[in-house]
């Protein structure tokens, strides 16, 4: 029996190989999707303990297939179907720019943005998530801005629960603060998971998620401000991987980007 999938849904395919070594860096994995003439490649991802995932918006009906390409043969050549139906309820697709200056969904329903921010929020105490989650769903707000790294500013100086790099070593400066070094070629899939799971919340109230990949409020507590080209490229990739088949994401590269001298 194929499975069933309505429009700008997420298809999400996982595969299990060996994680020896530093599968984030050293296994590549994409699968090609097809429908009739349509054929769009998508990059995979390493998701911890011997996990690998593959996602993917369809954006038209009807029967799709994919294989998969790696430079592992365990994740080489997998295959499978399913079929993708017409969206009902409220899945209207994506945002998109429309007439330059307006905006409206990929079934045609207009949407006028009346957003907020709340950069942070994901990264507070679960009490907070929730209320803050409560307080959106009685608002008339249905985009939101909010930031891909946690926050180091004023009045938001908690430490959050998940980051999104394993830590190499702690050390202790000279006012007896602990130093994190991170490595910056391991995420941490929970940090990425628990992302998602705030992103899936705000479509379930019908609420875009504006991320902002990069931005000058850690002024150097952890460092992700400063990572360098070839890390903040390599973020990008398995960011992009991970989030770009959730319908209500909107990419913003940068907030205040003047105020990141390190870029």
């Amino acid at each position: 029996v194929i499975s069933k999938l309505q429009c700008w849904d997420t298809c999400a395919t996982t595969l299990k190989a060996p994680s020896a070594g530093n599968p984030f860096v050293s296994v590549n994995l994409k699968a090609t999707f097809t429908n009739n003439h349509d054929k769009i490649t998508v990059n995979g991802f390493y998701d911890g303990e011997g996990i690998y995932k593959i996602r993917f918006m369809p954006a038209k009906t009807g029967i799709w297939h994919y294989v998969t390409a790696s430079n592992s043969p365990v994740l080489r050549n997998k295959q499978g179907s399913f079929e993708c139906t017409a969206a009902t309820g409220n899945n209207h697709g994506m945002v998109r720019v429309w007439n330059t200056y307006s905006f409206k969904y990929d079934d045609g329903k207009i949407f006028y943005p009346f957003g907020t921010t709340a950069y942070a929020w994901q990264h507070q105490g679960e009490e907070l998530q929730q209320q803050t989650l409560n307080s959106l769903s009685k608002a008339p707000f249905n985009k939101i801005r909010m930031c891909v790294f946690p926050k180091y500013y004023t009045y938001v100086t908690e430490e959050p629960e998940f980051y999104p790099y394993q830590r190499k070593a702690n050390t202790q400066g000279g006012t007896n603060a602990i130093k994190i070094t991170w490595d910056f070629k391991r995420f941490n899939p929970a940090f990425f998971r628990h992302l998602e799971k705030r992103v899936d919340d705000l479509n379930a109230l019908g609420i875009q998620a504006d991320l902002i990949i990069f931005h000058p409020y850690d002024k150097g507590h952890w460092g992700f401000d400063s990572m360098g080209k070839e890390n903040d490229l390599f973020y990008i990739k398995y960011l992009v991987a991970r989030l770009s088949s959730f319908r209500n994401v909107w990419w913003s590269m940068a907030n205040e980007f003047d105020f990141i001298k390190s870029k």
